[in-house]
């Protein structure tokens, strides 16, 4: 076995190009790097990702499940990292930092059999940090099982805005300060027990915004005292944690960058207010420069050379990389991108591959424990963390205590990323004696579904409705008043964000789960059926 190099010995032996592979996270497709895609041809021109690793030489990857990283399950998976590593290894003398987004809840990449937890707000729902650091701690080995050794979480956001489209419950919430002591016990849980890269984000704050930056540039109006008290306390908590990575947001903050340049252009911005205000020393990396909410003012291989000259270590998935790195490089020969910061970006991604063990000279990778993927005991946490974590948001009516023998109506939002939660909240209510008819309505039920509900609702003991992102006005809230109508006790079950109930009548049972993960489904029947107590806590202002 080799004796490991330091990060300076490294760094003093790489070529330009070599150095500005190291800058570069992106996506690469297929479970297998040595096997053609379709997708390494469109993106690298080149068949397979281990030609693209050594193209452009690169020192970090990130999967999803559009890339058929996930494809054939945890041992292809643990499979991709391992080879991935052999190939960088023998590139550039380098591991990879290889990354996923596994924030739990909506932003999750790695599903069954791998275990799933409820998210953010739900954990905050739950008020219990050390639950939160355990389910980090537990989603970490996980992941480290099948060789990723970064997670693109916690989203360290405060969610003010309830009309937030892209944060919502991937935030622990409206709270300044619980979102500060979550960010901070899931950053532990991550590093110090499941030795996993985290990454706060998004910098300096996304939880003021109606407008998706993957599809435009939100504009927010905070001043520096209002960011200071709302949007800065969980990065500064993250950062106190040591926390690895912090991710740029592609939002445009006038008050704060008189330029009009997004945060992951803007100087002011990264070396600024994060680099010198709040003192990390880390990783910065992007947001992905594939979303539109960056790509407003400049070309694409331009964007790749401002982030960094904004002070950007980590360029997160170029839309075009060969343009990115021909650019970089050229900024870097040019002078406009001075060498000695060049090399000072390789060097703090450097630093974080030595505390994570990718720089042991060519020791061999340890073949994977695969048996901790989706366990009986982690999945025993991720049902703690969704009954801790049910709340009841309104009084509304008395909740049956027993469904033996009750006639039971579940209708509503189904869709989830692995089934349809009607079914799968019928089913768990057949298991506790109700007689259940289960009909999934979707994100727009029809007029004739809601008056045909309706009808049926009056035959019912019980009415569940489960909803999602309810607006004012809309065909689910129209579905949840027709059945309050009826008569019959109605409960409704929010699985999104808890805003739901502003536009739902009064008279309805109000429940929030925070969740379209199986764990908060079983929760929620065990409450409907006197089982357990509705004991979470709002994380959010409620209108």
């Amino acid at each position: 076995m080799s004796i490991a190099e330091t990060p300076e010995e490294i760094l003093a032996r790489m070529s330009l190009a070599e150095k500005i592979g190291q800058l570069m996270m992106c996506e690469v497709y297929g479970t297998d790097p040595d096997r053609p895609h379709e997708g390494n041809g469109r993106r690298f021109g080149v068949p397979t990702a281990a030609e693209a690793v050594r193209a452009l030489h690169l020192g970090s990857a990130i999967y999803f499940r559009w890339t058929d990283s996930f494809a054939e399950g945890p041992g292809a998976l643990a499979g991709l990292s391992r080879r991935l590593q052999e190939i960088a290894r023998q590139d550039s003398g380098t591991g990879m930092l290889i990354a996923t987004d596994q924030e739990q809840g909506p932003s999750s990449r790695f599903g069954p059999p791998a275990t799933l937890f409820p998210g953010a707000m739900a954990l905050a729902a739950a008020g219990d940090p050390g639950l939160a650091r355990r389910s980090a701690a537990i989603t970490g080995a996980e992941l480290m099982a099948v060789g990723i050794n970064v997670d693109l979480a916690p989203d360290a956001d405060v969610n003010v805005n309830p009309a937030n489209p892209v944060i919502g419950v991937r935030s622990f919430g409206s709270d300044p300060g619980l979102v500060a002591r979550m960010v901070a016990a899931q950053v532990s849980g991550y590093q110090d027990d499941a030795g996993v890269s985290a990454c706060a984000k998004h910098f300096p704050g996304h939880g003021d915004t109606s407008t998706d930056s993957h599809t435009g540039l939100p504009v927010i109006e905070h001043d520096r005292s209002l960011w200071e008290r709302v949007d800065a306390p969980p990065f500064r908590s993250a950062i106190e944690a040591g926390v690895d990575m912090v991710m740029t947001a592609h939002i445009r903050l006038p008050e704060l960058e008189p330029d009009g340049q997004p945060a992951t252009l803007s100087r002011r911005v990264l070396d600024g207010m994060l680099r010198t205000g709040l003192g990390f020393d880390g990783v910065i990396i992007t947001d992905s420069l594939q979303m539109s909410g960056v790509r407003q003012d400049h070309d694409d291989p331009e964007i790749a050379v401002r982030a960094l000259l904004a002070g950007a270590d980590l360029i997160l998935m170029p839309p075009d990389p060969l343009g990115a790195r021909d650019a970089v490089t050229a900024a870097v020969t040019g002078g406009r991108l001075p060498p000695a910061e060049l090399d000072a970006k390789v060097l703090r991604v450097l630093r974080l591959k030595a505390r994570r063990g990718l720089l042991r000279g060519g020791s061999p990778i340890a073949a994977p424990d695969l048996s901790v993927v989706g366990s009986p005991a982690h999945r025993e946490v991720a049902d703690q963390v969704a009954a801790a974590a049910v709340t009841r948001v309104n009084e509304g009516a008395p909740l049956p205590g027993s469904l033996a023998g009750l006639r039971v109506l579940v209708c509503g939002w189904g869709e989830a990323q692995d089934g349809d939660l009607v079914a799968l909240l019928a089913g768990r209510l057949r298991g506790f004696g109700a007689v259940v008819r289960g009909e999934q309505t979707g994100r727009e039920p029809s007029a004739a579904a809601a008056a045909g509900l309706a009808v049926a609702a009056r035959d019912q003991d019980l009415v569940v409705c489960l909803t999602h992102d309810v607006a004012a006005g809309s065909a689910q809230a129209e579905l949840v008043g027709r059945l309050a109508e009826s008569g019959t006790t109605t409960v409704a079950v929010s699985v999104g964000v808890p805003y739901d109930a502003a536009y739902l009548p009064a008279a309805v049972t109000q429940l929030a789960v925070y969740s379209l993960a199986p764990p908060a489904v079983d929760a929620v029947a065990r409450v409907l059926a006197g089982q357990s107590r509705a004991e979470g806590a709002l994380p959010v202002e409620m209108a």
